[in-house]
């Protein structure tokens, strides 16, 4: 699922135990920091994610929660992986391995836009979780049918997530439009406004082309997501 996460030369979280054997009685568990760091980022982004205004979050101080993790890298890890039990997995399937990819896609996408925090994180050189590597089996069964190889079907889940993440960022500093329609045709008129047929025929011919609405099919990003997947896993005949 995550397209810039990779292993690391750390170990992972997920070798370690829950809590460090020795010093006192641990107050709070993996599964609480986590979820009050997912408060934060959700509020205020990544930066908003120190491990002193996790510890303060959960009224307590920041050495106290080194005895469950080592680094603030390691409660990243455990937020995105966290994040993934989300995601629905008891859904039917309904349709083709291409329908079923584009289904999950949709259900990626709207985890991301729940927690805008997730594209930054999953950018960054982080170890791979165990709900991570369920993601991937489930991918991979989806593509089953398919001849391609191993290695190919999962180029093609890393480049799913990447599309993913890119529709799930929201335009900056603008909130979103009441008729997105009405929007998108102002800033076609904005740009119109600036073509000179001599200097951009394309362009030009674009804007002046009827549009056949009738074909237009599914919404961006679901034709968008065929698009890729097609290309990537359906050789020419």
């Amino acid at each position: 699922m995550l397209a810039g996460m990779s292993g690391t030369a750390r170990e992972s979280i997920w070798t370690r135990p829950d809590r460090r054997s020795r010093g006192p009685v641990p107050q709070h568990s993996r599964a609480e920091i986590v979820a009050a760091a997912t408060a934060l980022a959700d509020a205020g982004g990544l930066p908003a994610v120190s491990m002193r205004a996790v510890a303060a979050a959960l009224d307590t101080g920041a050495g106290s929660l080194y005895r469950y993790l080592s680094s603030r890298d390691d409660l990243l890890d455990l937020m995105v992986d966290a994040a993934l039990s989300e995601l629905p997995v008891d859904r039917p399937p309904s349709g083709d391995w291409l329908d079923r990819l584009v289904g999950l896609a949709r259900d990626q996408l709207a985890l991301y836009r729940r927690h805008p925090w997730l594209s930054e994180a999953t950018r960054r050189p982080g170890a791979f979780g165990p709900r991570t590597v369920d993601y991937f089996e489930r991918c991979l069964a989806i593509m089953a049918p398919l001849p391609n190889a191993p290695g190919a079907k999962m180029e093609a889940v890393a480049v799913l997530t990447g599309v993913v993440a890119l529709f799930s960022v929201p335009a900056p500093m603008n909130p979103p439009p009441d008729d997105p329609q009405a929007m998108a045709r102002k800033q076609a008129g904005q740009l119109f406004a600036l073509v000179d047929p001599a200097r951009h025929p394309h362009l030009a011919a674009a804007f002046t082309t009827p549009q056949d609405n009738a074909d237009a099919g599914p919404d961006l990003f679901e034709r968008t997501i065929r698009g890729v997947l097609r290309g990537l896993l359906i050789k020419p005949a």
